[in-house]
């Protein structure tokens, strides 16, 4: 799978792409048509004790997928985001099988 990041007012970290790609090759893994992954990471001032956001679009077959979380850390961020990623993975698995 293809990851495209973006560091929204951040410098760029090397430590968190390669935490961010561990996490989305589990998903590669077990979903295989994942195309491509587009990953915005930002620092929200003002949003104490929270404020990282993580946003991550999916490019799959049919509608793209899409998740936002705000967390304390970006480890937190990105394990949240790629979870509610999952769910909605398994529950578009589930309607290809129906089809």
């Amino acid at each position: 799978m293809e990851a495209i990041f973006q560091f929204v007012q951040l410098t760029k970290s090397e430590r968190l792409q390669d935490f961010t790609h561990e996490k989305l090759n589990k998903l590669e893994k077990k979903y295989d048509w994942v195309i491509r992954a587009e990953v915005y990471l930002k620092k929200q001032d003002g949003m104490e004790p929270k404020g990282f956001i993580c946003n991550i679009k999916l490019s799959v077959p049919g509608p793209q997928i899409f998740a936002e979380s705000n967390e304390e850390s970006f480890e937190a961020v990105i394990a949240e985001t790629v979870s509610d990623l999952e769910r909605q993975l398994s529950k578009r698995k589930s309607q290809m099988k129906t089809r």
